[in-house]
C-alpha cells in the first residue's frame, strides 16, 4: 500500500498529513506565531524551519520515514504551469527560490519535499499548482494589450471536483464539461472542458465575497486610487480583505449574516442576495464558451455549506444544467489522490522547465 507523506505551507501555519493509500493516518496543523517568522527575510529562508518541524512531527506521529512512498506538496509561485503533477526537480526549485511570481508560503513547500525525497531515494511530486495557467488565448484577451486575464486561483479545490464528478459518472475527466465555483474566502468560477481549465474568472475580478471586494466599476477604481493618502498597499488591503460583506456588514462571517436576515434585518439580506446573484451571472458569463452545452454545475468550497447560497444558485443557474454541491475544500486529500494517480500509472507527471534559470 502507498504511503504518502502531503505538504500544505500556508502563511502561518504548516500543513502536513500522512496517507494510506486514500486513508488519511492523520492531518496535522503547525501553527507559526509572529514571533517564531519574523526573523526571516523571505519566505526561502523559512525552509529549513519548516522541514525541521515536519520532521518532528512525523516522529512525534511514530511514522518512520523508511515507510514513506512517495511526497506531494502543494505548488508555489512558479510561472505558469499546466494542471496535474510535476515531479519536482533542481529547476523548480531554482525558480521558487530564485525566482518566484510572488511571496508565498507554498513556495518552500516543493524544497522541504525535494530534500526528504531525495534523502529517501522516492519521488516527490507537486501537483495542481498554485500558477495553473490552461485558458485558451481568446479568453486572456483584454481591451488593453498590456494586460491579460490570468487562471491563477483555486486550481487545487475545484480540479479536484470535476475530477470527483468525472469519477462519480463512470467517465474521464477529459470528457466532461463542467463549470465549478468555488465558494470561499474568495470567490472563482472557471470551466472544465477538453481536460483543461479552459476559462477562469478569479476572486480579482468575479463575484465580491466575505472579504473580497471583487469586479469593481472602473472609473471609480482609478478614482479611488488617485484619493490623498492611498496608497498601493493599502488599496489591495481595500479590495482583498476589507471588501465584500465585511465592508457592508462588518463580518465575513456568512452564518452571522444569514442569522441577521433570520431576525429580519433587510440591509444583510439585500448584500448577502446581491452576492448571490453575482456568483450565478458569472456561472452564467463563462457558459458561452461552450455554447451552453454544460454537464452540470459544481458548487464547492466552505460557503457550499449553506443552504440558504446554494438552494440559491441552483433555482438561479440550473436552466444551463444540473448542480452539483460537493461542500468544504480537502486540499490534503486532493494532494493526496493526485499522488496516487501519478504512483498508480493513471497520469504522468510533467517535468517543469524554469525558464530563468542561467544554463
Amino acid at each position: 500500500m502507498e504511503r504518502l507523506l502531503i505538504l500544505n505551507p500556508g502563511s502561518t501555519s504548516t500543513k502536513l498529513a500522512v496517507f494510506e493509500g486514500e486513508t488519511p493516518l492523520f492531518v496535522e496543523s503547525v501553527t507559526h506565531t509572529a514571533q517564531e517568522l519574523e526573523g526571516f527575510d523571505c519566505v526561502a529562508d523559512q525552509y529549513g524551519f519548516r522541514r525541521d518541524l515536519v520532521l518532528e512531527c512525523l516522529k512525534e506521529h511514530g511514522i518512520g520515514l523508511d515507510s514513506l512512498t512517495a511526497i506531494v506538496s502543494r505548488g508555489g509561485l512558479l510561472t505558469a504551469i499546466e494542471a496535474g503533477a510535476y515531479e519536482i526537480n533542481d529547476d523548480m526549485v531554482w525558480q521558487l527560490r530564485n525566482k518566484p511570481r510572488n511571496e508565498h508560503a507554498s513556495n518552500v513547500g516543493a524544497m522541504i519535499a525535494l530534500d526528504i525525497g531525495r534523502q529517501l531515494g522516492i519521488p516527490a511530486f507537486i501537483y495542481d499548482g498554485v500558477t495553473v495557467e490552461e485558458l485558451l488565448p481568446i479568453n486572456k484577451v483584454t481591451g488593453l494589450p498590456t494586460m491579460h486575464r490570468k487562471g491563477m486561483g483555486h486550481n487545487l479545490n475545484t480540479r479536484a471536483a470535476a475530477l470527483r464528478y468525472a469519477r462519480e459518472q463512470g467517465k474521464r475527466y477529459e470528457d466532461v464539461t463542467v463549470i465549478v465555483a468555488h465558494l470561499g474566502g474568495g470567490i472563482s468560477v472557471n470551466l472544465h472542458h477538453n481536460g483543461r481549465i479552459e476559462d477562469f474568472i478569479n476572486d480579482e475580478e468575479g463575484p465580491f465575497s466575505a472579504e473580497r471586494a471583487g469586479g469593481l466599476p472602473m472609473f471609480d477604481v482609478i478614482a479611488a486610487c488617485f484619493q490623498e493618502g492611498m496608497t498601493q498597499k493599502e488599496m489591495m488591503k481595500t479590495v482583498k480583505s476589507r471588501g465584500g460583506l465585511m465592508a457592508h456588514l462588518g463580518t465575513t462571517d456568512g452564518r452571522e449574516v444569514e442569522q441577521r436576515i433570520a431576525g429580519g434585518d433587510q440591509h444583510a439580506k439585500l448584500v448577502y442576495d446581491a452576492m448571490i446573484l453575482n456568483i450565478a451571472k458569472n456561472i452564467g458569463k463563462i457558459a458561452p464558451g461552450v455554447c451552453g452545452k454544460v454537464d452540470a454545475i459544481l458548487l464547492t468550497g466552505g460557503v457550499a455549506y449553506s443552504s440558504y447560497v446554494t438552494q440559491e444558485l441552483t433555482r438561479m443557474v440550473s436552466f444551463i444544467a444540473p448542480v452539483v454541491v460537493y461542500p468544504g475544500e480537502d486540499e490534503m486529500r486532493a494532494l493526496a489522490l493526485g499522488g496516487l494517480r501519478v504512483l498508480r500509472g493513471e497520469e504522468q507527471a510533467k517535468t517543469y522547465v524554469s525558464p530563468d534559470r542561467p544554463r
